[in-house]
């Protein structure tokens, strides 16, 4: 095949989640960018496969010195394969800039899917799922955090956060401020590895038991903001709405009452009161 740039995903702790794919691109590659070489190497050992490719750093530090190599020998017809320590490339690991210059140069990417520690924790959450935001890690500064989460405060997507196990506690506590301590959330560490856990309950909850300590790596899955509950004159306005389209007023008030919760009497009185205020 032609060069090519492959974005390839690597277990995110257990040897057993690698492709078959991956296996075949490492073995397969002529050059592995990866961001340490030495777990690379491990890696490699561990999957009981020879790599013979050329194997070059690619780090935060230095991958915008290193994109226009790599993609120049895709280009000139190199299989170059692009690894992070454990994971997706590109998210919160580099890539991004690699793969920026590739498509920029017209050279073909592709990905090999696998493990995320993103999708595993949202999985493992309990949380909502259908509507999610990944935000990394949080600013390390307290101010900074501070001012991140504020800006996250009402954000009603399920919210996921990489977070060292050193700063936890902190960013727990920060959360609950910026959230609601009986806002819902889940802490997973040292997912599918031996001591996996994940601890679901109140942000303030959470913040309270990490205060003792946690170890390994870690996701913070956070609910998003609730939807506020509609006000009477909203409903009211959406049920005339609906009988202005047709709709039968008790048709309407009925629906609505049962989404919004409210008693279906008290509904019907203030849309007839409305309807008779307009007459």
């Amino acid at each position: 095949m032609t060069g090519r740039l492959v974005l390839a995903a690597t277990p995110i702790g257990n040897t057993s989640d690698a492709s078959a794919r991956l296996r075949t691109a490492l073995t397969e590659a002529d050059v592995i960018a990866a961001e340490d070489t030495r777990r690379l190497r491990d890696l490699a050992r561990r999957l009981e496969i020879d790599v013979t490719a050329e194997v070059l750093a690619v780090h935060d530090h230095n991958e915008r010195d290193r994109a226009a190599d790599l993609v120049a020998r895709a280009a000139a017809g190199a299989l170059v394969v692009l690894v992070s320590d454990a994971g997706m490339p590109t998210v919160s690991d580099p890539g991004f800039r690699v793969v920026e210059a590739a498509a920029a140069a017209a050279v073909a990417v592709e990905v090999l899917p696998g493990p995320s520690a993103v999708l595993t924790a949202l999985a493992l959450s309990g949380l909502p799922t259908d509507r999610f935001c990944f935000e990394g890690f949080l600013p390390r500064k307290e101010g900074e955090r501070a001012r991140a989460l504020t800006d996250l405060a009402t954000e009603s997507r399920t919210m996921v956060f990489f977070e060292a196990p050193h700063r936890l506690a902190a960013t727990l506590e920060a959360m609950a401020l910026a959230f609601g301590a009986d806002r819902q959330a889940a802490v997973s560490r040292e997912l599918t590895k031996t001591h996996e856990e994940t601890r679901r309950g109140a942000l303030a909850d959470l913040a309270s038991w990490a205060s003792a300590g946690v170890r390994g790596e870690i996701v913070v899955t956070v609910a998003g903001r609730p939807a506020a509950a509609p006000t009477m004159e909203a409903l009211v306005y959406e049920a005339l709405a609906r009988v202005a389209a047709g709709e039968r007023a008790k048709d309407a008030v009925a629906d609505l009452a049962t989404t919004a919760g409210v008693p279906r009497r008290e509904l019907y009185s203030a849309v007839l009161a409305a309807r008779h205020g307009d007459a």
